[in-house]
């Protein structure tokens, strides 16, 4: 049995796709997937059980790449193709049963959304990242056994969804505090090198002794089993808070440009704090994102984001007990 799963570009929409990936494979122990998917978010899929192939999408001229996946798929019978990008050439696969993701739905949050492809709307699966046991080791030399670790990640995709460096800072020198959530805690800062110039006064405000840097570390799978053995996390909507979700650890995801409703962290651990705006306020319809270089959000204040991290906290503590 041979199933082609074709899933999303950035990694965090892949991480939420990941709970369908889990429920093919805990369905199917013996087929053989082949997955499709974008640059950003291709390692996040190398340790899939019985993993045949993996097409990475890059992007080309006249969507070109889709014709590239074509090529490479039609040879084979499918028994099944789960097409989460609606590629229009996906159709023309041969194939004996094929579920391909319905008109977009933004009343729902977007792991609903996704589950409906296969009918599980009502009881999503939860995304599920798999790693090897070298990613384990290299995560016990990274992060090893110690004080508490609160994980941050800084960095997002769009600049206007970011919260500032020297907010993230304050927030972590109070939870690190003796009287703090987490009393003298390590703080992993994570990120990619690229983005290392917008954070690099949040890296040089942790003192060194407490300081974990991996605000240059590309492997996602590497991150992922590093964010096993954190405590906490806080940061932007991104890929990485989706990831520090999947990985069970109690997750706050900050939002403002962007709808917690729809993209909120997903699991019992998890919660979502957002500005004092309404998400209509903050990102009228007449903003371009793309061009924008400023945060919007400011109005997010250190008090809010500690007392909606120490309230989950305490929930994560009571239902763990």
């Amino acid at each position: 049995m041979r199933i082609l799963f074709i899933t999303a570009t950035r990694v965090g929409d892949a991480v939420l796709s990941t709970g369908l990936l889990d429920y093919l494979v805990q369905k199917h122990p013996d087929a053989r997937f082949t997955i499709a998917c974008g640059p950003a978010a291709a390692s996040l899929f190398e340790a899939v059980p019985n993993l045949e192939r993996l097409i990475v999408l890059d992007k080309m001229p006249m969507s070109l790449h889709w014709v590239r996946m074509w090529a490479m798929c039609v040879g084979r019978y499918w028994s099944k193709i789960v097409d989460l990008r609606n590629a229009p050439l996906s159709y023309l696969l041969p194939s004996f049963d094929q579920s391909h993701l319905g008109r977009r739905d933004n009343s729902v949050h977007r792991i609903r959304y996704l589950a409906r492809v296969l009918g599980l709307e009502n009881n999503p699966p939860q995304p599920k990242i798999w790693i090897g046991d070298g990613h384990r080791k290299r995560a016990e030399t990274m992060i090893p056994d110690g004080s508490p670790v609160l994980a941050i990640g800084p960095t997002a995709n769009w600049a206007v969804k970011t919260w500032s460096a020297d907010s993230f800072a304050e927030l972590a020198k109070r939870i690190a505090a003796p009287d703090g959530l987490l009393p003298d805690c390590r703080i992993a800062l994570f990120g990619r090198d690229d983005e290392r110039p917008q954070v690099l006064n949040l890296i040089e405000a942790i003192p060194e002794e407490r300081r974990l840097d991996f605000v240059r570390h590309g492997d996602l799978l590497d991150v992922y089993a590093c964010m096993e053995r954190c405590t906490l996390y806080v940061g932007n909507d991104s890929g990485l808070m989706h990831i520090a979700a999947a990985s069970g650890i109690p997750t706050l995801g900050l939002f403002g440009p962007t709808l917690e409703d729809l993209y909120a962290p997903w699991g019992e651990h998890c919660a979502a704090v957002r500005t004092p705006e309404a998400y209509t306020e903050i990102y009228p319809k007449e903003f371009d994102h793309r061009q924008a270089t400023d945060s919007l959000m400011d109005s997010l204040s250190v008090d809010h984001v500690e007392e909606a991290l120490r309230a989950l906290w305490q929930k994560a503590g009571r239902k763990a007990a």
